[in-house]
C-alpha cells in the first residue's frame, strides 16, 4: 500500500501557476478555485516565530516539491505557520494556485510555479528562479513522487524505469541542482527527503520499495559527503498516511492495513510536516545521515502482505 504519493498524477509541463515567473503564486482570490472554501490551518506546536526572528532577508527560505497536496501542503503549511518562505513546486498547476493562495491569504511569501523532476531543464530554471525571489535556499524538501500496486511478476520494465525516473532520479537531480546553486556556495543547508516505509522491504510495490531504499543511501552518502559544506541530509519515512494517496484505494484495503499498525490508526499529514518542521530547525542542527519512521510502529510488527499457505 502507497504512502501518500505526492503529486502522482501526470500533467503536462505548463507555464507557472503565478502571474509572471516573479510575481510568486496567483492572488489570493484563487483560493476557491476548484476546492470552495480554504482548507483548515495548520495547527503548529512550533512558535510562530520560530524562522521569523531574523532579517526579512535572512528569513528561512524552503522548497517543498510536490507541495500542492498530500503531505507535501501540509509540509507547506507547517513551514509558514512558523514564519518560513516558500517555494512550492509539482507537475499540476490547479493544487499549487490553491496553496500559494491560501498562504498569501495568511500573509506568508509563496512562490509556486509547475516543474517536473524528472525534467533536468525544468528544475535548472525552477531553482534559478527561487533564487532570483529570495536569493537564499536554506531547506529543501524532497517530497515529489508516485507509485501505485504492482505485483513484480506483472510489472511491465517500461513502469519500473518510470517509477525509479521520479522518485529516485527525480529526487537526485533536484538535491544536486539546490546544492550546487545555493547550499554548496553558501555554505550552509538542510535536505530532508520523503521516502517510505520499507524497512522490511516493499511487497506488492517493489518498483517504488527499490527507488525509496535507494534514496535511503543517497540520504546518507550526501550526508557523509556534503558535512564540510554544512549541509544536513535526513529522510523521513512514513508508513501509512491518511490523506489524498490513501483516498484513492478502497476502504476495505486501508482498514485491513490498518490492523497491521500497532498503534491502530493511519498517520496524518500533519503529524508527519511536525517532524520535517523539526528537521529544519537549528534544534536539529546535529542530525544528519538519519531515516525517521513515523508509521505507528508498522515497521517492527503487522503482516501487510498476507502470503497462501503452500
Amino acid at each position: 500500500m502507497p504512502t501518500d504519493a505526492a503529486d502522482s498524477s501526470a500533467a503536462s509541463p505548463a507555464a507557472s501557476p503565478a502571474a509572471s515567473p516573479d510575481s510568486g503564486a496567483s492572488s489570493a482570490s484563487a483560493t476557491a478555485a476548484g476546492s470552495g472554501a480554504p482548507s483548515p490551518w495548520i495547527e503548529s506546536p512550533f512558535r510562530a516565530d520560530l524562522f521569523a526572528s531574523v532579517p526579512a532577508a535572512a528569513r528561512h527560505v524552503a522548497i517543498v516539491t510536490g507541495g500542492g497536496t498530500g503531505i507535501g501542503r501540509a509540509i507547506v503549511r507547517s513551514l509558514a505557520a512558523c514564519g518560513a518562505r516558500l517555494a512550492i513546486c509539482g507537475r499540476r498547476p490547479d493544487p499549487l494556485r490553491e496553496v500559494a493562495a491560501e498562504l498569501q491569504a495568511r500573509g506568508a511569501e509563496c512562490l509556486a510555479k509547475t516543474c517536473d523532476i524528472r525534467e533536468p531543464a525544468q528544475i535548472a530554471e525552477f531553482v534559478a528562479a527561487v533564487l532570483a525571489r529570495y536569493g537564499r535556499i536554506d531547506s529543501l524538501i524532497n517530497n515529489a513522487g508516485g507509485q501505485r500496486p504492482y505485483p513484480a511478476s506483472h510489472l511491465p520494465l517500461e513502469h519500473f524505469e518510470k517509477v525509479i525516473r521520479n522518485n529516485l532520479v527525480g529526487t537526485f537531480s533536484m538535491t544536486q541542482a539546490v546544492a550546487r546553486a545555493a547550499m554548496i556556495p553558501q555554505r550552509g543547508g538542510n535536505i530532508v527527503n520523503i521516502i517510505a516505509q520499507i524497512y522490511r522491504g516493499f511487497p506488492g510495490m517493489s518498483h517504488t520499495g527499490a527507488a525509496r531504499a535507494g534514496v535511503d543511501n543517497l540520504t546518507k552518502s550526501l550526508a557523509v559527503e556534503w558535512s564540510p559544506s554544512r549541509i544536513r541530509v535526513n529522510a523521513v519515512a512514513p508508513g501509512i498516511i491518511r490523506s489524498s494517496g490513501t483516498d484513492r484505494y478502497p476502504e476495505s484495503l486501508v482498514a485491513a492495513a490498518q490492523k497491521a499498525i500497532p498503534w491502530k490508526r493511519l498517520g496524518t499529514p500533519e503529524e508527519v510536516a511536525h517532524l520535517v518542521t523539526f528537521l529544519c530547525t537549528p534544534a536539529a542542527d546535529f542530525i544528519t545521515g538519519s531515516t525517521y519512521y513515523i508509521d505507528g510502529g508498522q515497521a517492527l510488527w503487522g503482516d501487510m502482505f498476507p502470503l497462501p499457505d503452500e
